[in-house]
């Protein structure tokens, strides 16, 4: 067995087992945690069938991104795992019957192969200026792909995107009565005179008698 089987057999023990973990874990924090490892673990997998666009994809977006954002979300919600676990029984029939399911097609996938599926078409080398051959790069052969064959629906998902964002920003732009929020343009105008006065006080004043010694020597006196 050589290096990159034992690499391969190492990602894919990992993987099931974090996998495992992720539906059997009872702290939400730990399942989160183990699907990052799991993500890791497909993403060394990738590079090892030298898909190394979706391995960095992988790493940057769902572990850089999505999954520190669900442990952050996970960690600020006060989540009552006993009323959680209460439906467990009651809707675990339909999950087991969803699960098997998904196994049953993925298994007759495995088993019968990728029939009718034509053999991918070589990718034309890449030669530089001086007319040598560059070597081969998965990362750079998709993206001339992308930016050549497919840049049209690649610029409609941009802009989609682009839609999808500005939608988001739209609605959480929201002017809310129970929120009190400053004017900028105000605040800029603003001058020190209008907002500070300044008194003059004399430094030093004489002591003046406290106001009991004041009624106690009335009362001596009358």
């Amino acid at each position: 067995m050589d290096v990159k089987t034992g690499f391969f057999y190492l990602f894919s023990v990992v993987l099931l087992y974090a996998a495992f973990r992720v539906i059997t874990a009872r702290n939400p924090v730990h399942a989160v945690l183990h699907l990052i490892l799991a993500f890791s673990q497909a993403a060394g997998v990738w590079l090892l069938l030298k898909a190394e666009f979706l391995a960095i994809t992988l790493v940057l977006v769902y572990l850089g991104a999505v999954m520190v954002l669900f442990l952050f979300v996970v960690m600020m919600l006060d989540i009552r795992f006993d009323t959680v676990r209460r439906g467990f029984w009651k809707h675990f029939p339909l999950a087991a019957f969803i699960g098997a399911l998904v196994a049953f097609e993925m298994a007759a996938v495995l088993m019968t192969g990728f029939r009718g599926v034509e053999e991918p078409k070589a990718v034309p080398a890449l030669v530089d200026a001086a007319g040598q051959v560059l070597p081969y790069s998965n990362t750079q052969a998709l993206g001339r792909l992308m930016y050549t064959e497919y840049l049209y629906p690649v610029e409609i998902a941009a802009v989609i995107l682009l839609v999808a964002m500005i939608s988001a920003i739209a609605l959480t732009l929201r002017q809310r009565k129970d929120v009190k929020a400053g004017d900028a343009t105000a605040q800029l105008r603003a001058r020190a005179s209008d907002r500070l006065v300044v008194l003059k006080m004399p430094t030093t004043q004489a002591p003046q008698p406290p106001a009991d010694d004041d009624a106690g020597a009335q009362e001596k006196k009358a």
